[in-house]
């Protein structure tokens, strides 16, 4: 068996004082027996997170960020992804949920395949509490109707990339906790190969998760965002038809009844169309933008090549 590429572990933290003394050593011992690089995010954290990962501190093998103020997940999460400069780096969250041997096995997996992105799918018996599980499915369906979606876990913190891929796509991501889906949704639209693979889940020991309804609100705003990015005709055409289908069956019959032209109904054709125009419109502004992140792609494919 030939020997596995090198690999950088990031790992956002944002006050996770209480998990991290039983989550760091594990973390720490694994990845450095496998000569791997390890790199913290503070997030800007108010406890004393900042000291007990300064205490961990390895240069250059264990690096730390700090950030003097709160980014959010997604800033984290970009600043240790640009640090990493070996061929696959990894994410993995900072509350002691995940297990460091299933980094090595999605690496394995990963180069098995080919693949340019691998997903911790996390097993759906272990649900969470049943309004996050919720938002969840609420968010993946909502996805499905305006992209494609061939994954199922996919806002698992946990994932392993092609390292020049990732941070040519990071320009489009947000950095909000929406990070997780936006940039597995962006490699799939670039036609990436993405897989999954199963992942083990501790329960939360300590500290409190920072997810919120607002944070299900951000990320189908996110999602949006990256639909009117990928697809903007896949909204406004929709909306164009919903439009010109409503104006013509309310003011057919009040046609045909000799009533005139109904005023409603002229307005929802004249909207149908204002609709296709501003698509088209998006569209073209579409793909000046992805001709930039298709060259981005490229000159990451030409790195690794």
């Amino acid at each position: 068996m030939k020997p596995l590429p090198a690999l950088t572990v990031v790992v956002p933290v944002y006050n996770e004082a209480e998990s991290l003394p039983a989550f760091l050593p594990r973390l720490i011992d694994f990845c450095t027996k496998r000569g791997w690089e390890i790199v913290f995010v503070n997030d800007g954290s108010r406890d004393d997170s900042k000291k007990i990962l300064e205490s961990c501190a390895r240069p250059p093998a264990v690096r730390v960020i700090h950030h003097k103020v709160n980014r959010g997940y997604g800033g984290a999460l970009k600043s240790g992804l640009l640090d990493a400069s070996t061929p696959y780096v990894v994410t993995i969250d900072g509350d002691g949920q995940h297990e460091p041997d299933d980094i090595l096995r999605l690496l394995e997996f990963a180069v098995e395949q080919d693949a340019d992105l691998v997903i911790g799918r996390r097993d759906a018996s272990q649900k969470a509490d049943w309004y996050r599980e919720l938002g969840k499915t609420i968010i993946r369906r909502f996805t499905r109707l305006l992209m494609p979606l061939p994954i199922q876990d996919l806002n698992s913190g946990f994932k392993l990339y092609r390292t020049e891929l990732v941070q040519a796509y990071l320009p489009v991501c947000p950095d909000s906790m929406a990070f997780s889906d936006v940039i597995a949704l962006t490699f799939l639209n670039q036609k990436d190969l993405v897989l999954e693979h199963p992942i083990r889940v501790r329960p939360r020991g300590s500290g409190k998760s920072t997810i919120s309804t607002y944070t299900a609100i951000e990320t189908v705003m996110e999602i949006l965002n990256l639909v009117m990015l990928f697809n903007p005709l896949k909204i406004f055409l929709s909306l164009s038809a919903i439009c010109f289908a409503f104006g013509i069956l309310w003011g057919t019959p009040i046609l045909l009844l000799n009533r005139g032209v109904s005023v409603g109904a002229m307005l929802a054709i004249v909207s149908g169309l204002i609709f296709f125009v501003i698509g088209l419109v998006a569209s073209q502004l579409s793909s000046m933008r992805l001709g930039e992140l298709s060259a981005r792609r490229k000159r990451a494919h030409k790195t690794e090549l």
